[in-house]
């Protein structure tokens, strides 16, 4: 693994070679991931693996015509290689009136934010291990749980810089831990599985291991004996832990390059209220610490927090340069860079914020419904909205959870279940994306 200084010294050397070479313009990126993970299953070491992998990227335009390759080989015969296979790539590609870099005056100019990203603590295989055993060893230990599939502790580093040939350079660097833990309660065809996990920046701020163990194993338990629902319209409530998946489907329609492509269902919804008025809906990459902060996107332009839903109004779309251009709009600071291709969009941090009623308050009212832990499959239509998974979890009767159920699906659209959420006030910031308790009334649920 080269360091920041290297990454970023070697990224400027290549957009430099790719000018000489002939481009009108270039950019490269180079990425580095490094990481050891050690999983256990019933109280013995089960594997060790160490893993590093880098590679970088150049992107060179000629005219409005461009080409990308990339190296995982950092041997200087080998970018230079790189750089000419590039540059007489371009000159056969299309034109693509859209493409080229990011606006120059709207490059990041200032000093990033310092994000504390990175943790100085590099535990051994040996602490690894022992965290790993500890999960497993709480998740075991709950009475009912009669297999395990295993726990694991992992940490890793990743790296990237970024230069332009219009003037950006910078580099910015990682740390993840991780534990985990996966095991089985009940026997034969009664037998269910649950997990539990956490990912930090820092080992400080990581759970600890038996009360992940714990979680793993209680959920386990909770899950065994389910029962039968009849199908029927009713309430759903969405766990925190799987109700930042509906983020993620409004998220996706909100993308620059799906809107240019117009097959989003958001597509004329700009503006409008799509949630009641108090959600909120925030994406800050500026997070001390956070999972996903970065200083700056995959253009080289800066990050800041933005309101993505503003008391339920969308207030725009989330744009790389390319998209921006095709739509006459401006890029937001959402591009994100492999090390080959054209940028994409992501987002960063994304919680929604807190509501007003407790979650026992948000379930009181409801006869009838369901509280979901865990959704299955992918029947989401992105153009149309339409929603339709598998979902596992607890029946609602008079206000409480009550059994287990298990082979359900639940349906609706989405812009449906966008007016009809309503947070909780128990929002924790636990993972890249976060949310509350959710209420969505009026969902069509199909028993198994």
């Amino acid at each position: 693994m080269l360091s920041l200084e290297e990454a970023q010294s070697r990224a400027q050397d290549l957009v430099s070679a790719a000018r000489k070479a002939g481009a009108d313009a270039a950019d490269a990126i180079y990425a580095c991931n490094a990481s050891t993970n050690v999983s256990v299953r019933l109280g013995l070491l089960e594997d060790v693996e160490r893993s590093e992998g880098e590679e970088i990227g150049l992107r060179v335009f000629i005219g409005s015509r461009s080409a990308s390759i990339s190296a995982s080989d950092m041997n200087p015969a080998t970018l230079a290689t790189l750089v000419d296979r590039a540059v007489a790539m371009a000159r056969e590609a299309p034109e693509d009136p859209y493409a080229g870099l990011a606006p120059e005056d709207r490059l990041m100019k200032k000093r990033p934010a310092a994000l504390d990203l990175t943790d100085e603590q590099e535990p051994e295989p040996a602490a690894l291990r022992e965290r790993a055993l500890l999960a497993e060893e709480a998740a075991r230990s709950v009475p009912g749980i009669t297999n395990s599939e295993g726990g694991g502790a992992s940490n890793g580093r990743s790296q990237v810089a970024l230069a332009t040939s219009h003037g950006f350079a910078g580099a910015y660097a990682g740390t993840n831990h991780s534990t985990w833990a996966s095991v089985l309660a009940g026997a034969g065809s009664d037998m269910q599985r649950d997990h539990a996990s956490h990912s930090m920046r820092h080992l400080e701020d990581l759970d600890n291991a038996e009360a992940i163990g714990m979680r793993a194993g209680q959920r386990a338990v909770a899950r065994l004996n389910p029962v039968k629902v009849e199908s029927g319209v009713m309430p759903v409530i969405f766990d925190p832990r799987i109700g930042s998946s509906l983020l993620g489907h409004l998220i996706g329609g909100m993308v620059g390059p799906a809107i240019a492509r117009r097959s989003s269902f958001l597509l004329e919804s700009l503006g409008e209220a799509l949630f009641d008025a108090g959600v909120t809906i925030i994406d800050n990459p500026q997070v001390p610490r956070g999972l996903r902060s970065r200083p700056f996107d995959g253009e080289g332009l800066p990050v800041a927090p933005r309101a993505l839903i503003d008391r339920g109004v969308l207030t725009g779309w989330l744009m790389d340069s390319a998209s921006a251009r095709q739509l006459g709009l401006e890029p937001t600071g959402h591009a994100s860079r492999g090390g080959s291709g054209a940028p994409g969009v992501s987002i960063t941090n994304v919680h929604m914020e807190a509501g007003t009623v407790s979650p026992g308050d948000l379930m009181a009212d409801v006869k009838r419904g369901l509280y979901v832990t865990e959704l299955i499959g992918m029947g989401v239509n992105g153009v149309t909205g339409d929603y339709s998974r598998g979902a596992a979890g607890f029946l609602i009767e008079n206000g409480a959870v009550a059994h287990a159920v298990s082979e359900i699906t639940i349906a609706s659209n989405l812009k449906a279940m966008f007016r009809a959420l309503i947070p909780a006030n128990d929002l924790h910031f636990r993972y890249a994306m976060n949310v509350p308790t959710l209420r969505v009334d009026g969902m069509t649920v199909a028993g198994g």
